[in-house]
């Protein structure tokens, strides 16, 4: 599916009437899964991108240039996977965000996030601190301008409920949706009953990050949210296997004995064997 495709699947997920749960991926092999499984659509955070890329915790450290070429890795080795990206403060000012979403455009990304938190994380502090209003508007309006194809997706980001409480949260939303923001992404969401005003006072579809479980899709849907972050947790899975392989491994267990090996059918889904066995013959001459 191309990528004005893969747009059009996540917008018509913000215009439907149910809340899906997205894969948290971070290379190619957990974005084919994903698909593979019947995920909707794939999240890429800016928090996995750190540890994926880096090994490195969520400090803001990655660069565009790196967070951009991994969206573009997943993008290629999907078919039809929509992928949400978390661009964090667009990576600078608003002349920043522009670039951020010229290079997260072209990598292939079905929708991106831009939020209003201060980021990196200022000298002497260490505590989550607000954009000026006028400042993350300027970032929202900057990432509409920036925008080559009109069907990709740019999110409104606001860290308001936990740094400003809900009046400032409703006032930015409000903003950010009269500038044209596709959606709404909040974190720190308390109560159903925020989720809903949040969504009657701005109009616009409603993603949530770290619900954790504690609302049903069922009520979260009813409230406005059309996409509801659960965690990173097949990055923090997939550290923990390797771990546990890699210790077994250098403690004397010999390879035939490891239990928590992939089958050699999984392998061969998620690399796409067969389709490159398909084209070496096409195009190779190869007899297979």
């Amino acid at each position: 599916m191309s990528w004005t495709g893969r747009r059009h699947a996540f917008r018509a997920i913000l215009a439907g009437p149910d809340c899906i749960h997205p894969a948290s991926v971070f290379d190619a092999i957990s974005a084919r899964v994903a698909e593979d499984l019947g995920f909707e659509a794939g999240m890429f955070a800016g928090s996995v991108a750190s540890l994926a890329v880096l090994g490195a915790p969520d400090l803001v450290v990655l660069t565009l240039t790196e967070f951009a070429e991994q969206v573009r890795r997943m993008t290629r080795a999907t078919n039809w996977l929509p992928l949400l990206v978390d661009a964090d403060h667009g990576y600078g000012n608003a002349l920043s965000v522009m670039r951020t979403v010229q290079e997260l455009e072209v990598a292939g990304a079905a929708a991106l996030t831009i939020e209003d938190t201060a980021l990196p994380l200022p000298y002497g502090n260490g505590k989550l601190h607000l954009l000026p209003r006028e400042e993350g508007l300027g970032k929202v309006r900057a990432a509409l301008a920036a925008r080559m194809e009109s069907e990709l997706v740019i999110v409104g980001r606001t860290s308001a409920l936990q740094a400003g409480g809900l009046d400032e949260a409703m006032a930015r939303a409000v903003a950010y949706a009269e500038a044209g923001a596709d959606a709404l992404f909040f974190t720190g969401v308390a109560s159903l009953e925020q989720v809903q005003a949040l969504h009657e006072a701005t109009g616009k579809p409603i993603i949530l990050g770290g619900t954790d479980g504690e609302f049903s899709r069922e009520a979260l849907a009813a409230a406005g949210a059309r996409i509801a972050l659960q965690g990173h947790h097949p990055f923090m899975a997939a550290v923990r296997a390797m771990q546990e392989t890699l210790a077994a491994l250098r403690d004397g267990t010999p390879p035939k004995a490891l239990t928590n090996q992939p089958s050699a059918a999984l392998m061969r889904q998620v690399t796409r064997k067969d389709d490159y066995t398909a084209a070496a013959r096409d195009f190779l001459g190869e007899r297979t």
